[in-house]
């Protein structure tokens, strides 16, 4: 799902605005949630945001090693793990213990990446489009491993929540949205939140 009335993340207050839209879906499902972020200053405001007004167990990465971390969600069993690049990948939480991944933003990598600069210019000298073929394709991947996440087994259920409006704004929306495994969407936060009170057959 991807909500509607989404705050702008670079207007001020945008963490607090966010954390405050997706604490009812993360309390909903008890926590058992990655919230994965495309910066580490957007990653610490939004974990201070949900310290101060979830009673579930926040964690943060950087606070200690990736594997404590992991460790310490799987045995909290409702813990909320906010994290960022380091987390899209090589993560295996399987079933119940994880059926609820936040993305904060599409992955584009930074422009001023300077492996990313290389190969946008690269493909400009040969006459290609850098966006069309080296920014696009790179954040399909970089999303696409991020669902990862969520559905590990065919019998895994769980909801992935995308907080940007480009899905919908831009004509690359549709690219990414092209890439997701097939499953029922919506923009109503209400109806992810019923869907997630169903109990699992599990």
């Amino acid at each position: 799902m991807w909500p509607r009335n989404l705050p702008q993340t670079n207007q001020p207050g945008s963490a607090r605005q966010l954390a405050a839209m997706l604490r009812p879906i993360i309390e909903a499902n008890n926590g058992r949630c990655f919230m994965l972020c495309t910066s580490h200053a957007m990653m610490r405001d939004l974990a201070e945001q949900f310290r101060a007004t979830m009673t579930l167990p926040v964690l943060l990465q950087g606070e200690t090693s990736k594997g404590q971390l992991l460790q310490q969600f799987v045995s909290a069993g409702n813990a909320l793990l906010v994290a960022t690049s380091s987390f899209w990948e090589g993560v295996d939480v399987r079933g119940d213990t994880l059926s609820l991944v936040i993305i904060d933003k599409l992955p584009f990598t930074s422009p001023d990446d300077p492996l990313l600069k290389a190969r946008m210019e690269d493909c400009r000298l040969r006459g290609g489009d850098p966006f069309d073929e080296v920014q696009l394709p790179d954040a399909v991947i970089t999303l696409k491993q991020g669902v990862g996440r969520l559905i590990r087994d065919a019998d895994d259920r769980g909801v992935l929540v995308i907080c940007d409006n480009r899905l919908v704004m831009r004509p690359y929306g549709a690219t990414f949205l092209a890439s997701l495994p097939p499953a029922p969407r919506t923009r109503d936060i209400a109806r992810a939140v019923r869907f997630l009170a169903i109990p699992s057959s599990r």
